[in-house]
């Protein structure tokens, strides 16, 4: 039986060097020339006509340069090899034209032996180059492919991680805060917060944060509110209950669906003031379906940046939530003080009502009072707690127990 030749196309666009690799295919039995191109534009339209088995291709030629017509070529005709032929060696050009798909670079100048061998090897994906080349070049790529793969790998334990949590219900577990009236004391709602069980042993924001990368944080976040849910009965009676959504989540159907189940007026959805929100128009839309169910919103972290004030100004949030870095030590800064009075007039002029978070200290919470606030929350006033409450003396201030006065 006749072996079959390959069939080869020349793209270079000196005549004399394109001549004489023609002549050189012409002469090798096992080859079959099936055309010669001068630019690039001309070797990607022979290619797509003669589908040839093996590409010879310059890298520096008019129409776009090597790495347009060997990526053209691999649109046109996908079982052809791109083997690049240059008389430039430079680190930079060898690794675009790789890039771009060709599986050997060989530099003018190579033996016909090694051109040779170069194309009978390429239909089987064995890659050549010119030993010139070699020692810098497979360093370069060896570094890229190992940046690579731990780049794969800690995606990999990252989906791992967040896919446990997902599917294990001990993996983690909703613990609730109160937030508490300055004034008398008494439990009116609660913030839930995740508590994750690890490994590895880490903040709650640092897994959600790795659920973002593997795309699994809207499925975590509607857990974590489904579990949040299941715990609102055990809540004091008219308590309402804050749960941490992004604007993404909030505006799914399965957020809506979850939400629905429940008395809409006991839920508060809380949105941070890092949460970057794309599209206002959107979030609006789902915050009125929300509302219709009588829930209310909250703005997080206010006075921390610039975003929080711009969600306030677009989304007339219920409730605006004082960032703990405000609230520090604001009994001894007056300038913290004159900034909180600022947004507690401006959301009073809103209708919204102001809550104090981080409160540590009761000369804070006192100043708070002095200031006009009404309810607050901190490890002062109270901690994060799994429900139920086995001792209503666990949130100290949670009924009646030591009220603020001003």
């Amino acid at each position: 039986m006749k072996k079959t030749r390959l069939r080869v196309l020349v793209a270079e666009d000196d005549p004399e060097v394109r001549a004489a690799l023609a002549e050189l295919i012409d002469g090798e039995p096992s080859l079959k020339l099936v055309g010669a191109a001068a630019d690039a534009t001309e070797a990607i339209a022979l290619a797509a006509s003669e589908q040839p088995d093996v590409v010879l291709l310059d890298v520096r030629m008019p129409g776009g340069g090597g790495v347009t017509a060997a990526r053209g070529i691999s649109r046109r005709s996908p079982r052809s090899k791109v083997i690049a032929l240059s008389g430039q060696g430079d680190r930079e050009t060898v690794l675009q034209m790789l890039e771009a798909g060709v599986v050997g670079y060989l530099l003018k100048g190579s033996s016909v032996d090694e051109i040779v061998d170069a194309i009978k090897r390429a239909p089987e994906g064995r890659g050549s180059l010119s030993i010139e080349l070699t020692g810098d070049i497979i360093q370069e790529l060896a570094g890229q492919l190992s940046a690579g793969t731990r780049k794969r790998n800690k995606h990999q334990t990252f989906e791992r991680r967040i896919r446990r949590a997902l599917e294990t219900s001990s993996a983690f577990a909703m613990v609730f805060q109160p937030i508490v009236g300055l004034r008398d004391g008494a439990t009116v709602g609660a913030e839930a917060l995740a508590r994750f069980a690890g490994p590895p042993q880490r903040a709650p924001n640092l897994w959600f944060a790795e659920a973002a990368v593997v795309g699994l944080d809207g499925e975590l976040e509607l857990l974590a509110v489904h579990k949040a849910i299941d715990a609102l009965p055990q809540l004091p009676h008219r308590a309402y209950l804050t749960l941490n959504v992004s604007p993404t989540t909030l505006t799914t159907t399965g957020f809506l669906k979850l939400v629905s189940s429940t008395d809409g007026s006991r839920l508060v959805a809380e949105i941070t003031e890092h949460a970057p929100i794309r599209n206002y128009t959107r979030l609006g839309e789902a915050l009125t379906t929300l509302r219709a169910l009588g829930m209310r919103l909250a703005i997080d972290d206010a006075g921390a940046g610039y975003s929080s004030l711009r969600h306030i100004l677009e989304l007339s949030p219920d409730l605006i939530k004082l960032d703990v870095s405000l609230i520090r030590d604001i009994d001894r800064d007056r300038s913290k003080q004159a900034l909180a009075a600022g947004l507690i007039s401006f959301a009073d002029k809103m209708g919204s009502s102001i809550i104090a978070e981080g409160i540590e200290r009761a000369a804070e919470a006192k100043t708070l009072v002095e200031l006009g606030v009404g309810h607050g929350q901190g490890y002062f006033l109270g901690r994060p707690l799994p429900l139920p409450l086995r001792n209503r003396k666990s949130w100290p201030q949670s009924a009646t127990v030591n009220p603020i006065r001003a």
